[in-house]
């Protein structure tokens, strides 16, 4: 009994230990001024790994990761604010690198998909729920042979 909760308590820390985040911050990133790495952390968690396309830079190893958060590092040391950042690296990969793109003209579709995608599958589902309710609620009507069986059967 004690063995089985000694295993079960080792798979819930393993499970924590898992789910938690891996950042992928180097040490040899880190700036030694504490105000200046939060704001980098801060905008790295904005930006959007080109490569991974589904993790920020922050958390991504990727080797182009690694290459904008040191990008985001020495703009932040020559003096830019976190605008100025973020459109100095929007200015060289466009609003993609964003992993919330600002709404525009041409992030129309971007934002304006998915609603419209569940709009469209709500509306499917109820013409099909309607389609389904009408046809078991008609009845089918026979065929001249059934009849004629429906008949015969009847008269014994």
């Amino acid at each position: 009994m004690r063995g089985a909760r000694l295993l079960m308590l080792m798979a819930f820390l393993s499970a924590l230990v898992a789910a938690s985040p891996l950042r992928a911050v180097e040490p040899g990133e880190i700036l030694k001024d504490p105000v200046l790495e939060a704001r980098a952390r801060a905008l790295s968690k904005e930006l959007r790994c080109m490569v991974c396309q589904n993790q920020s830079i922050d958390d991504s190893e990727a080797p182009l990761a690694h290459d904008l958060r040191v990008l985001v590092r020495q703009r932040l040391e020559q003096g830019d604010s976190n605008k100025q950042v973020l459109d100095y690296i929007v200015a060289r990969y466009g609003d993609f690198v964003l992993l919330k793109p600002p709404f525009q003209l041409d992030t129309l579709l971007l934002w304006g998909l998915p609603p419209a995608a569940l709009l469209v599958g709500a509306v499917a589902l109820v013409i099909a729920a309607r389609k389904r309710r009408a046809i078991e609620l008609a009845p089918l009507a026979l065929s001249d042979a059934e009849r004629e069986k429906l008949a015969t059967l009847t008269e014994k």
